[in-house]
């Protein structure tokens, strides 16, 4: 569990979902509904519950589908990459990249899926991260005190109350202390959306799906032998190189046992001739807030983005400016943690670097949560689209997960973003096996064979088939919800009674359904 208690907590703006904006997917002018936030800080932990809820970020501004209203609804989509098996299609990908650095072989062979996230549309439908930009200013936003009521929890008996005390006590900007809800979920435990809606099989009924494999101790044995091999070599630390020559396994024990299918590592850590012709490495580095080599590597990395937009997507050289770079896929809200017991990059931001031969050929945004890593984004130079980046960088991520999850338990899914079904060309993700998607109305994970039948049926659907189930996390006290005013955090019970002119209620009602009660007992909903 990343989220610190100590820490900063996240402050948002809701904007609410009104407009209709155009929709990158069937090219509704005004059908593409959402709702949305800008968020001024967000805590990691906040981010991995609000996207098991359906939200998604781009850059600082943060939305959630209107799903039974939106064109082409968007299902949050997650594969479970310790279980991750690849398909024929994607160990194609991954013998072109070998025989290319090895052997210089470049064979353009087309590859039938598409790039993850290759999509603007998919990650900021039009421009409405623009147009809803925060305007308040940062003196406003930094906390100085916080004020409690007695009998917040009961509502409805401080309506019958005559007086109501007010204790208005200091608090040290930074260092808030953040009250958890006792039914929210605990270090080490999964949130209530992390449920799936198929239960584990009875004793004797066949092995439970939600356990690795039985394996033999001498390949377990194995294993962590070059697992120490691999310790000083895997690109997770800040600006260390994964190369894909160098930090070769020895070949001998990179075998796969025959009757096991071989895994994405067994076909990225191989041995290397001395004389290929081509070094590939993986550099992850954060970018928010940047690091030095970020920093670095900005102007180098923007012009892969410039030219991947130009040619894949056809932009005017004036539209991928630097500071749309920045807005989209630089700024992040997510606040940088390096807990002891996380991943040795710590949570938070990042770009995750593809360097060919000294050059940049290809750029993956991530996410590193306490559950997750998101993916956010992809670009490439496309002289090398023959190398099916897209579905390369992917299969990394997914290997990248498998090996966060070494240091810190939690963390196993690899998030894709969305999947939209009623648009052929984004069906791709379905392919990464074993795959869940979100349930729109109850927010449990559903096993995606089970919902491709309903999706045929029609693009809206809930997944959970029972019909009794509700929404665990909904809101269920509105004046639990946090409220930052005038620099001051109190609830919205106190909020209401303080506030001059008509009532935000039904605004704060919407945000908090959507949120759900952890998040909203958590966050600090800013209000003028």
């Amino acid at each position: 569990m990343a989220a610190g208690g100590g820490g900063s907590p996240s402050i948002v703006e809701y904007f609410g979902g009104e407009d209709g904006y155009r929709c990158g997917y069937c090219k509704n002018e005004s059908g593409n509904l959402s709702h949305g936030m800008w968020a001024h800080s967000m805590t990691v932990q906040d981010y991995q519950d609000l996207i098991d809820r359906g939200w998604r970020r781009s850059g600082k501004y943060i939305y959630k589908p209107i799903m039974n209203q939106t064109c082409c609804p968007q299902y949050t989509i997650r594969c479970q990459a310790l279980r991750f098996q690849t398909s024929k299609s994607h160990k194609k990908v991954l013998k072109k990249m070998l025989k290319f650095i090895s052997k210089g072989d470049v064979s353009k062979v087309v590859s039938e899926e598409e790039p993850m996230d290759s999509h603007i549309e998919d990650v900021v439908p039009s421009d409405f991260a623009y147009k809803s930009e925060s305007q308040v200013s940062q003196t406003e936003l930094t906390p100085l005190k916080e004020d409690h009521t007695e009998g917040v929890e009961n509502e409805d008996k401080d309506k019958a109350e005559t007086k109501e005390e007010v204790n208005v006590k200091k608090v040290e900007p930074g260092s808030l202390q953040i009250p958890v809800d006792k039914d929210a979920a605990g270090p080490g435990e999964p949130s209530h959306s992390s449920k799936t809606v198929h239960a584990p099989p009875k004793p004797g009924k066949g092995a439970d799906l939600s356990k690795p494999p039985c394996r033999k101790a001498k390949d377990i044995r194995k294993e962590r032998k070059l697992q120490k091999l691999l310790q000083n070599q895997m690109g997770t630390l800040e600006g260390s190189p994964l190369q894909a020559g160098q930090q070769a396994l020895l070949s001998q024990n990179s075998k796969t046992p025959t009757n096991q299918p071989k895994s994405i590592e067994d076909f990225i850590f191989v041995s290397l001739p001395d004389d290929a012709p081509h070094k590939l490495e993986v550099r992850v580095v954060r970018s928010s807030p940047p690091s030095s080599q970020f920093k670095a590597t900005f102007q180098e990395s923007y012009q892969v983005y410039k030219r991947y937009q130009m040619v894949i997507h056809k932009d005017p050289p004036d539209k991928p400016t630097i500071n749309q770079f920045t807005r989209f896929l630089c700024d992040s809200p997510l606040e940088a943690e390096n807990p002891p017991n996380g991943p040795e990059c710590g949570y938070g931001s990042f770009h995750q670097q593809y360097w060919l031969d000294g050059k940049i050929i290809a750029v993956g945004v991530i996410d590193i949560l306490p559950y997750c890593v998101s993916s956010v984004y992809l670009y490439y130079d496309p002289d090398y689209s023959f190398l099916s980046l897209g579905v390369y960088s992917a299969l990394r991520e997914i290997a990248f997960t498998r090996k966060l999850h070494e240091k810190a338990p939690d963390l196993c899914f690899y998030y894709m973003g969305f999947y939209i079904h009623s648009c052929p060309k984004m069906r791709y993700k379905g392919q990464y096996r074993p795959s869940d998607l979100l349930c729109p109305e109850t927010y449990v994970w559903t096993p995606i064979e089970q919902c491709l039948p309903l999706l045929e049926l029609s693009k809206y659907s809930r997944f959970n088939q029972d019909a009794k189930a509700v929404d665990e996390g909904r809101i269920k006290e509105l004046g639990r919800v946090r409220v930052l005013h005038k620099r001051t955090i109190m609830p919205y019970s106190v909020y209401k009674k303080r506030r001059k002119g008509p009532s935000d209620e039904a605004s704060v009602q919407q945000y908090a359904s959507l949120v759900g009660q952890t998040c909203s007992e958590r966050m600090l909903l800013f209000r003028s």
